[in-house]
């Protein structure tokens, strides 16, 4: 599946309050390093970011993940997986 598809799909999913998995590669710009892949089980995207509170806005995802409570970014080149499907970026 496409990755941008499957961007598509969780933005929908989100706005039906429905929950979808991810695997995404981890990395930080900041400090130029990555934490390996991480799996979110249970997420729902939340509303984008604006150039003015992240450059990298136009290529990142905001989720919250709804086991841990927690909010979080990834890179959208950096999807691996959504709801168990492998993702290719085309």
């Amino acid at each position: 599946m496409d990755v941008y598809k499957a961007i598509a799909e969780m933005r929908k999913l989100s706005n039906e309050s429905q929950s979808f998995s991810v695997t995404f590669m981890s990395f930080s710009a900041e400090r130029g390093k990555s934490n390996g892949i991480i799996e979110v089980p249970r997420c729902l995207l939340r509303k984008q970011s604006t150039k003015e509170q992240n450059k990298n806005a136009d290529i990142m995802l905001n989720y919250y993940d709804l086991d841990t409570k927690e909010y979080g970014q990834l890179y959208q080149p950096l999807l691996l997986e959504f709801n168990g499907k492998i993702l290719e970026l085309n």
